[in-house]
């Protein structure tokens, strides 16, 4: 039973720090006045984008696990390194401007490019062999959660704490690398 809530815990942080990138993007998008309803649908849309991209990640991760093991393990850990700090990295730029308006085409492209980085933690996650139920709902529902949060928040805010919530996030799944690489 320990195992089966750390697990869950673990998810559930993994799920936070993927869905900074949403929230720190959600400030910057959250100025356009945008209504309500849009608003859902951003977050519904991303949620969703974060729940079909780590299932390709997850499926692809257990097949590269069956077929070349430990090392894919190792992989995976220096996979989740790199994409934390490429997040922590990108959170210091200064291009916090959406390119597009989130409607149609524009927000499908927008749902795409901050799910991205759920495939990279999803093949590692497929390694790992994690519970690939839970991992999909922890990821879909605090992927549109923190949409919400941010696109509302940026109304208000207009920005003030987009770099250093996608930081954080880059933060989280670099240590969730290095635990992963280092023997316990």
């Amino acid at each position: 039973m320990t195992s089966i809530i750390g697990e869950l815990i673990t998810l559930m942080l993994m799920a936070f720090a993927l869905g900074m990138d949403a929230f720190s993007i959600g400030l910057g998008m959250g100025m356009y006045e945008l209504r309500l309803k849009q608003i859902f649908y951003i977050g519904l849309t991303v949620g969703i984008f974060h729940v079909i991209m780590p299932l390709f990640g997850m499926i692809a991760g257990r097949f590269l696990s069956d077929q070349f093991g430990t090392f894919a393990g190792y992989v995976g850990g220096a996979l989740l390194i790199l994409l934390g700090l490429q997040m922590f990295i990108s959170s210091f730029k200064k291009d916090e401007k959406p390119l597009m308006a989130p409607v149609g085409i524009g927000l499908l492209l927008f749902a795409v490019s901050v799910s991205l980085d759920s495939f990279s933690v999803g093949l590692t996650l497929g390694i790992y062999r994690a519970k690939t139920a839970a991992t999909l709902i922890c990821f879909g529902m605090a992927a549109a959660i923190l949409t919400w949060c941010g696109l509302l928040i940026g109304r208000k805010v207009q920005g003030l704490l987009g770099s250093y919530s996608e930081a954080l996030g880059g933060s989280i799944l670099f240590a969730f690398g290095i635990k992963l690489l280092l023997p316990m």
